[in-house]
């Protein structure tokens, strides 16, 4: 799923009575930037140093194979790009939380490709009691 999916789905998110964040290991201003470009109408927050993917247990580090890949290749230092240092991400997840902090639904796959449709969490959200 990309952001550009979720932005679509973002006005049945809202009639569900929700929220939609994203949450990136970028730098604040990174993230500001990656918004923007994306014209999101939804909050992209920093993670600065995968504090929160971290909690969730979703970092991973690149191979040295990878590393190299990112940056020589494809000339995307993620270690500057997210100020960490470090070659290391999330794997995407998407949690759908209930107001009383209980997961309601939670989709995570180490294949990026594969994400949840923005379907399936608007469903989830309908199917919230409205105390939630």
């Amino acid at each position: 799923m990309e952001l550009a999916a979720l932005q679509d789905a973002l006005p049945e998110i809202a009639a569900a009575g929700a929220s939609l964040v994203a949450i990136s290991p970028e730098l604040p201003a990174n993230a500001m930037t990656t918004a923007q470009q994306n014209k999101l109408a939804f909050q992209v927050l920093s993670d600065h140093g995968n504090g929160v993917a971290r909690r969730f247990g979703l970092v991973f580090l690149f191979s040295p194979e990878l590393r190299d890949l990112y940056r020589d290749g494809l000339k995307k230092d993620l270690a500057a790009w997210n100020g960490t240092g470090t070659y290391e991400l999330p794997i995407p997840g998407t949690f759908v939380i209930s107001r009383d902090g209980i997961i309601r639904l939670a989709f995570v796959d180490p294949d990026y490709t594969r994400r949840l449709e923005p379907e399936d969490i608007v469903q989830t959200l309908r199917a919230l009691p409205s105390a939630s």
